[in-house]
């Protein structure tokens, strides 16, 4: 089995206004920083192989819990809001009524207009997990919540319909464990990343 944990990067302005970020490159906001700024990650994952999401609050926050910015992979990214993006969920669900909820009901298929389902983000995770298990080096993936959301549906077999059977934290990270065909499985869930 091959460890794999997953971190949200810190806040931006746009996740304190609500706002879906998908593939928008926004840098972290000053709070972001400073609650990066209070994490710190177990000594034995700093040996772990890093690689992290391409958008700037990404790198920002790989570069201030290891000192420098990992590699970079493009299958890491959010998933794209499409034309949502920039836009408040609260917003569309007033402008949209129950069109909203019929689209939103259909979990993991729900698909953002010109943007992804994740079910789709699943299928572009797919490959880098199979490369993660032929490597069998336990890796950090520094990336967004809408990625920890696709892996996590698919290691505990959840649709996305309803609440999930378990509430990913911020401020935490969240570790998988991916066996010799990549299936993926929770090995821990939100394992606090602020120093005591």
């Amino acid at each position: 089995m091959t460890r794999l944990v997953l971190i949200r990067h810190g806040r931006t302005a746009w996740n304190t206004q609500g706002r879906m970020q998908g593939r928008a490159d926004r840098p972290l906001s000053a709070a972001g920083r400073r609650q990066v700024g209070a994490w710190t990650v177990p000594e034995t994952w700093r040996d772990y192989d890093w690689i992290t999401s391409p958008l700037r609050r990404t790198r920002d926050t790989a570069k201030m819990l290891i000192g420098h910015v990992p590699p970079l992979d493009s299958r890491l990214i959010e998933m794209s809001w499409g034309r949502w993006e920039g836009r408040r969920l609260k917003d569309l669900r007033a402008e949209m009524g129950e069109a909203f909820d019929r689209m939103a009901a259909r979990g993991i298929e729900f698909q953002r207009p010109g943007g992804e389902s994740p079910r789709q983000v699943q299928r572009r995770l797919r490959p880098l997990l199979a490369e993660i298990a032929d490597r069998r080096r336990p890796t950090v993936g520094v990336t967004h919540r809408g990625v920890l959301r696709a892996v996590y549906a698919e290691a505990v077999e959840w649709d996305m319909t309803g609440g999930p059977p378990h509430e990913l934290h911020d401020d935490c990270a969240q570790v998988f464990s991916l066996d010799e065909d990549a299936r993926c499985r929770v090995a821990r869930l939100n394992v606090c990343l602020r120093a005591p």
